[in-house]
This record gives C-alpha cells, sequence and structure tokens, in this order.
C-alpha cells in the first residue's frame, strides 16, 4: 500500500478516488506509567513510557487505515494525517486518516 501525505503521486496516475478511509484506536495508560509520567514531569525530559505508547499507537492506527483501504479496493492512500485526542485524564484516541485511491504507474 502506497501510503504518502501529499495529495497526489508522482509518476501515477489516480483513476479512482474511493472516499475517505480512518483507522482509530483508543490507548489506555496504565496507573504505573501515569505515575512515573508524573515523577518525571518533575524533573523534565522525555517520557518514554509514553513516547512508546504513542508510536505503537500510531502504528496500529496506520495499519488498521491500510485494512480498510484494501477493503474498499485501494492501492494508495493520499493525504494521509494523525490526528490525536485526549478522552478523559488517562485515554489518548489516535486517528490516521486519508483519501483511498486507486492508481496505476505511468
Amino acid at each position: 500500500m502506497i501510503t504518502t501525505t501529499m495529495n497526489d503521486l508522482p509518476g501515477y496516475e489516480i483513476e479512482e478516488v474511493l472516499g475517505e478511509v480512518f483507522g482509530l484506536t483508543v490507548r489506555s495508560r496504565n496507573i504505573g506509567s501515569q505515575i512515573g509520567a508524573g515523577l518525571k514531569s518533575l524533573r523534565g525530559g522525555e517520557l518514554k513510557g509514553m513516547t512508546k505508547m504513542l508510536a505503537e499507537g500510531r502504528a496500529h492506527a496506520q495499519e488498521r487505515l491500510e485494512e480498510e483501504a484494501e477493503s474498499k479496493g485501494a492501492n494508495a492512500i493520499i493525504a494521509f494525517r494523525f490526528d490525536t485526542s485526549e478522552l478523559g485524564s488517562t485515554w489518548t484516541e489516535i486517528c490516521a486518516y486519508g483519501t483511498a485511491v486507486r492508481a496505476r504507474k505511468r
């Protein structure tokens, strides 16, 4: 699956736009990582546990996005983006989205 943040695919012709596609996951931080993050925030620096959780969440959201695009018959996703938001004090929503297209090499 070709996935790009651009609105076109250089070297490809977009034959058909199949519509919006989304990949969504909601992650919960465990109590241990919350306590550790709280203590770390007092000293400053990277919250490695949180960084790892978000990286894994993005990968999972992107996998779901690509699965949805494939189910529509797409071979590429253009205008790919991520969005995140906090749900309550311990949940993070991660959404990957873009436009599913069928493209062919010129």
